[in-house]
């Protein structure tokens, strides 16, 4: 099936630390009068908050989150993604997932783990981009500090949209908002990004900024520090009007990226 409109529905709220019983519950009771939605993202670690303890909440790819997940796509005939610790192979990943009709599409594992705050020290780096289709649209997601690095995510496949999910720190959300509307622009595409809000045990602070941007850089929809469901319509028309005005991903640079 293709969706010429995705209505997109970003969960910007503040999860209870290292508690997944307290953080599905609350997302179900937020989710439950949510009667309109073709896509539902979450942030980064939605189900913990950041967490360098993976040996307490990383679970498996048929955890209860994952089978919340599937659940809540069935129920509210969406798809749903986010991030959260998995556990695989004897590896900790910080794993995007996402989830349609009931069942895993994709997962996408997190490229550049944040060196910064010691995330490198208790994950493991994913090695594949990833591009995928759902209703028409062509989607590659990243997680949070991926942001920063644009090489990694150069539209070289034509996709429509970009999706970030973060737990992006209010000290540098200026950074945020910047790099956001400078991936939409270079790529020609829609960009989502969904960040939490509140705080946490180890001093960091939230304070959302959660958008989206057109493939022109325009943002869409306001933002506020609160428990909230921010929407918008995206469309592939609008994609298909700027790309055929704007040929620049045509004459784009061709490069290899090397294996670490």
């Amino acid at each position: 099936m293709i969706t010429n409109d995705l209505f997109v529905n970003l969960i910007e709220y503040s999860p209870q630390w290292e508690n997944c019983s307290e953080n599905l519950s609350f997302l179900s009771l937020l989710l439950e009068d949510l009667t309109s939605s073709d896509l539902i993202i979450l942030p980064e670690m939605f189900n913990s908050g950041f967490s360098l303890n993976p040996t307490k909440i990383a679970e498996k790819m048929d955890g209860r989150t994952i089978k919340w997940m599937i659940e809540i796509s069935l129920k509210k005939h969406t798809a749903i993604c986010g991030s959260l610790v998995i556990e695989d192979n004897g590896n900790f990943y910080n794993r995007f997932i996402f989830v349609a009709e009931g069942k895993i599409v994709t997962y996408y594992d997190k490229r550049h783990l944040f060196s910064y705050g010691g995330e490198n020290q208790s994950y493991t780096s994913g090695n594949k981009r990833v591009v995928f289709s759902y209703r028409g649209w062509k989607i590659c997601p990243m997680i949070c500090f991926d942001l920063r690095f644009p090489v990694w995510f150069r539209n070289t496949e034509y996709y429509d949209l970009l999706i970030n999910v973060a737990n992006w720190p209010d000290s540098r959300i200026d950074t945020w908002d910047t790099l956001l509307k400078a991936r939409a622009i270079e790529n020609l595409c829609y960009v989502c990004g969904i960040n939490r809000i509140g705080s946490e045990p180890t001093g960091l602070n939230y304070i959302g900024h959660s958008s989206i941007y057109t493939p022109v850089g325009k943002k869409l929809n306001l933002t506020n520090n609160r428990n909230a469901i921010y929407n918008h319509t995206i469309s592939l028309d609008e994609i298909k009007k700027w790309r055929s005005q704007y040929n620049f991903l045509d004459e784009r640079d061709h490069f290899k990226i090397l294996k670490d």
